[in-house]
């Protein structure tokens, strides 16, 4: 299913899909974060305000983040087995691809509608209507762009999980793009506690994560020549992960990135029940030495057949870690 792709501006075959339905169900990423789950739940919200019946879901993992729990509207999120099969609009957030919604890629085919909403350069466009923007900070940003457009107005829970979206995924505004300050001005003038989202979100971890960070940091490892601008990598095993959640995971991507010698960083993650899966984040400065633009590892992980944006991707492979490891460096190049 392919449609019309708009970019920049909201267009009106987007704001009519979502005032003509009838029954919505709106669709978040494996592996859900706070920009793809606030820009659901902010939906739901309006969606059910209107008297629209509405459900939210993911495919994986089978219990969402605890820090995602404290976003208002959760009560429309529903494992995937209750997602009906049939649906007047079917919403895809912050999805660049069909097989990022895992097992509930098969609700495509049974809506009359679908609307993806994202802003990863590499979408597909995959939607009867597809509002993709790139230069949004955040998929969030673009759900405020659609309800300014259909004249539903932000109430202080749905300002809470637009906000939510765009903290995340600017790192508390260290990648701001030029709006996102002034629509944060905009979110908090509803009267939501910027600071105690942020800190629930990015700030806030089980004491289990330290001994897990201290054992993952220990296989930390620099590769001065990958790609011209040198990687540090960690890798995550299965048996380094039973105390904490995949939040605690994940944010290990956000510590080896701070290295000062490589202007990549990549984690390996191993799945638990599969362990020759892996989930590999990849991240890069957005300039390193010899480099001014630094590497869109976007373009990297696209190799693998994952996506993402320029400086912030994702893929999954599998193999030993050996493998996966070799792999990466051999796609980096020298």
């Amino acid at each position: 299913m392919t449609g019309t792709r708009v970019e920049h501006k909201v267009p009106d075959a987007a704001v009519g899909l979502c005032a003509s339905a009838n029954s919505v169900t709106v669709l978040c990423h494996v592996q859900p974060d706070a920009d793809t789950f606030g820009s659901a739940l902010a939906l739901a919200l309006v969606f059910s305000r209107r008297g629209v019946p509405v459900t939210v879901s993911f495919a994986e993992p089978a219990e969402l983040p605890a820090s995602l729990r404290t976003l208002p509207g959760g009560q429309f999120a529903v494992s995937p087995a209750r997602v009906p099969h049939e649906v007047d609009l079917l919403i895809v957030v912050d999805c660049g691809a069909r097989n990022r919604l895992g097992a509930l890629a098969d609700r495509l085919g049974g809506a009359a509608s679908v609307l993806v909403i994202d802003h990863h350069r590499a979408n597909e466009g995959f939607g009867t209507v597809d509002l993709i923007d790139e230069s949004a900070a955040s998929t969030t940003e673009l759900v405020t762009r659609l309800l300014d457009a259909w004249g539903e107005p932000i109430d202080a829970d749905i300002a809470h999980c637009l906000f939510a979206g765009l903290v995340t995924d600017t790192g508390s505004f260290r990648w701001a793009r030029p709006g996102s300050h002034a629509l944060a001005e905009r979110l908090l003038a509803t009267g939501i506690d910027g600071g105690e989202i942020t800190r629930v979100l990015l700030d806030t971890h089980p004491f289990a994560w330290l001994p897990m960070l201290s054992t993952v940091l220990s296989t930390a490892t620099v590769v001065p020549e990958a790609a011209g601008v040198g990687l540090v990598y960690a890798v995550v095993r299965a048996a380094d992960t039973h105390e904490v959640g995949p939040e605690e995971v994940e944010s290990v991507i956000d510590v080896i990135r701070t290295t000062h010698e490589a202007g990549i960083a990549a984690v390996f993650k191993q799945a638990r029940a599969q362990h020759d899966r892996w989930t590999v984040s990849l991240r890069s400065r957005d300039s390193a030495p010899g480099l001014a633009d630094g590497v869109d590892v976007s373009a990297v992980a696209s190799k693998f057949g994952g996506g993402g944006h320029r400086f912030a991707a994702g893929y999954t492979t599998y193999g030993s870690a050996d493998e996966v490891v070799a792999n990466l460096i051999a796609a980096l190049g020298n």
